[in-house]
């Protein structure tokens, strides 16, 4: 069973930056992966994705401002976010692809940006 820890969130002002962790405690080098966030009430949403060839898709919402990456050799999955606005926050989660099945979460990770 395939375990994905998060870290790095937090509280930060608007426009500040956080850089987010997700250590896999299996391979990751052939998964796709990505980053989700979700709000108390409403639907898990998309925010980053990356191929295990680093094709990377985002959510028009965070384009030129989050940066998703992963270091293979260390099983870790980033998402680093500049310019961070009070509608970033929410609970972020780190998701792993599957080949046999509907894939793997982590626990998640709270961002709360305000002043």
């Amino acid at each position: 069973q395939e375990q994905l820890v998060e870290s790095g969130g937090g509280l930060v002002q608007p426009g500040g930056s956080l850089r987010l962790s997700c250590v896999a405690s299996g391979s990751i080098s052939i998964y796709g992966m990505g980053w989700y966030r979700q709000v108390p009430g409403t639907q898990r949403e998309l925010v980053a994705t990356i191929t295990s060839s680093g094709t990377t898709v985002y959510v028009d919402s965070v384009k030129g401002r989050f940066t998703i990456s992963r270091d293979n050799a260390k099983k870790t999955l980033y998402l680093r976010m500049n310019s961070l606005k009070p509608e970033d926050t929410a609970v972020y989660f780190c998701f792993r692809e599957s080949a046999y099945g509907p894939g793997f979460w982590g626990q998640g990770t709270q961002v709360t940006v305000s002043s």
